[in-house]
């Protein structure tokens, strides 16, 4: 019995792995792990650059709203990219990290708006 194996072999699967979106409470879909990542790393980059090219604001402006309409290809339409992109259009805010934190709140709280309040069961007793 030394040496032998127990025969299970793993075997690849045809269909290669994809993300996909995931349905919130609101019905919309919340965009993919793969998306969020990207999104993520996009948003990382430009906040980088950002840091670097503060004192040139036409170079800023335009790395600004070149982010927003990659996070909207990336992302779809969400809100709050817009705040993001005013935010940063504000002189001094290119120091601090605006897209990263613009990504990780439409991660967070992107499906907030659509949770359904809880209700109240009364008892047959209670009026």
């Amino acid at each position: 019995m030394v040496g032998k194996t127990s025969g299970i072999v793993p075997v690849p699967s045809e269909a290669p792995l994809q993300a996909k979106a995931v349905k919130t409470l609101s019905g919309r879909s919340r965009a993919s792990w793969i998306r969020l990542a990207v999104a993520l790393a996009l948003a990382a980059a430009s906040d980088l650059i950002a840091f670097w090219v503060e004192l040139f604001p036409p170079v800023q402006w335009a790395l600004d709203l070149a982010t927003a309409v990659l996070l909207y290809l990336v992302l779809g339409r969400r809100w709050a990219i817009l705040p993001g992109l005013i935010a940063e259009a504000i002189p001094g805010m290119g120091v601090f990290p605006v897209w990263v934190l613009v990504v990780l709140s439409i991660f967070l709280y992107d499906d907030i708006k659509g949770r359904p309040k809880p209700t109240r069961s009364t008892s047959p007793g209670q009026s």
